[in-house]
């Protein structure tokens, strides 16, 4: 009887951790291969919503740079100059999309007298790397094309940061390590990537425990080389001494705006946040074009970061 027993217990053991593996694998590998846009599909909602202009892409001073990353793989940039000025923009997109969905931000800061480049995250558009990891990897491949930005700009750069969820905690991310650029704009950040995750995973899926997401980083860490648990912007906001625009909108159910309210609150230091009352998830822009773009202008403006300007209202840009 007491044989039975313990092979009993042995079974039902061996059954539960077996099971506990494959939910860790199998939510490990979800968060890994996050599935990325069609790039053909992003590419026609741009020109259809005529946020991608093919003309003028088409005639605009640019250069496509390859970009080795320090993770061992090649970024895919690209500069575009439609000034002669010193005065540039990374421009960082989020998760599932690529440098396409940047394209709109670079025609606002051409606007606003920069220039500025596009690129692709790790894993997405025509940049390598195999997995995405919510800004872990990604803020160090950020830091190679700033090395080539100033590189290609020389010493008298001055440039600024913007990102759009993903992207933004990646600028935050990045900026807390090294708070290199003279700004940065932080669009629908998520101020911690576990916290994140175990929302989507109780808005979306049947899930509601958490113990998922902790077997998922015990993968993440044997498979990937880092926990989620340390990809948290609001552990790091704290050391941006640089001026940060923290913007979200209200409706945005994905990543809840109480977490850019909270990035804001914990930065110290010149900041401004723009909460926008249309919108859902990285929806900013696209519904309040006009008001995002005032609102960028003013902050450069209050900051000391904008350019003069001419009668003409057009920035005066500079050598």
């Amino acid at each position: 009887m007491k044989k039975r027993f313990l092979v009993a217990t042995a079974i039902v053991s061996s059954t539960l951790t077996a099971s506990f593996a494959a939910l860790g694998f199998a939510t490990s590998n979800r968060l890994m291969y996050v599935k990325n846009k069609d790039a053909a599909l992003v590419l026609e909602r741009e020109i259809n919503a005529k946020r991608y202009d093919e003309t003028w892409y088409a005639k605009v001073k640019k250069s496509e740079q390859w970009i080795e990353s320090a993770n061992g793989y090649p970024i895919k940039a690209i500069f575009l100059e439609p000034h002669t000025t010193n005065r540039y923009v990374i421009i960082c997109h989020g998760v599932t999309e690529s440098k396409m969905n940047s394209f709109k931000y670079a025609r606002m800061f051409e606007r606003l007298g920069f220039n500025s480049v596009v690129y692709d995250h790790r894993r997405h558009g025509e940049s390598g790397g195999k997995t995405t990891s919510f800004g872990h990897y990604e803020k160090l491949d950020l830091q190679a094309v700033v090395k080539a930005l100033k590189v290609h700009a020389g010493p008298s750069l001055f440039f600024g940061i913007h990102g759009e969820s993903m992207g933004a905690a990646t600028t935050l991310l990045y900026a807390g390590m090294e708070d290199s650029a003279d700004f940065y704009i932080s669009d629908c950040a998520y101020s911690d990537s576990s916290e994140q995750i175990l929302h989507v995973m109780r808005t979306t899926t049947p899930i509601r425990t958490s113990l998922a997401l902790r077997l998922a980083n015990v993968f993440l860490k044997l498979r990937d080389g880092y926990s989620i648990t340390t990809v948290s912007p609001r552990e790091v906001v704290k050391n941006i001494v640089k001026p940060v625009l923290f913007i979200h909108s209200l409706p945005d159910e994905f990543v809840l705006p109480e977490m850019t309210k909270e990035l804001f609150e914990l930065k110290q230091g010149p900041k401004e946040l723009k909460l926008f009352a249309q919108g859902e998830h990285a929806q900013s822009f696209n519904k309040n074009p006009e008001e995002y773009e005032s609102t960028i202008a003013e902050f450069l403006r209050a900051h000391d970061l904008m350019l003069p300007k001419l009668a003409s209202g057009i920035p005066q840009i500079s050598g």
